[in-house]
């Protein structure tokens, strides 16, 4: 991304596939929630609250009623299995500090959300394999079937 997530600042998803025009999340549909991290932290490791929760309501969320409904409903429901209460948690502790923990906590929701507002990839169509391909493959089965059988046991009838 060009330019990280200021933390306490509306949350900007930039516009890619599913959503043209981006998504702005106000500041105040975002709640913060910060404790301590477990793991390696010098001298601040049992005194700072470095570890960040970053909880957001899709369902009730402003930024999402003013998407058009199908991609609405294709966020929503690829969502679904991320919710918690209705709630989106987003953790955030592999730093020591707590503003890169919820830059990083941004980050990933801001990922989460492009991901499930992009359309489904369009269907496979199924293709033959060539006569070429079909030759080759039929080649070297015959190349490996002749050295497995210079492989065998000589026996008497040559």
């Amino acid at each position: 991304m060009a330019r990280s997530p200021q933390p306490g600042a509306d949350l900007t998803v930039p516009a890619g596939p599913g959503l043209p025009q981006g998504m702005v999340i106000p500041a105040g549909e975002l709640l913060e929630r910060f404790s301590r991290a477990s793991g390696p932290g010098g001298q601040g490791v049992n005194t700072t609250d470095s570890r960040v929760e970053l909880v957001y309501r899709p369902a009730s969320s402003i930024a999402v009623a003013e998407l058009p409904e199908t991609v609405r409903d294709r966020l929503l429901r690829r969502l679904a299995p991320h919710l918690v209460a209705e709630q989106l948690v987003v953790v955030a502790s592999e730093h020591r500090a707590q503003r890169q923990n919820r830059i990083a906590a941004r980050e990933r929701l801001i990922e989460l959300i492009r991901t499930a507002a992009a359309p489904p990839p369009p269907p496979r169509r199924p293709t033959r394999p060539t006569r070429g391909s079909q030759r080759r493959r039929l080649e070297a089965k015959r190349q490996r079937g002749e050295t497995k059988a210079g492989r065998r046991r000589v026996t008497g009838e040559d």
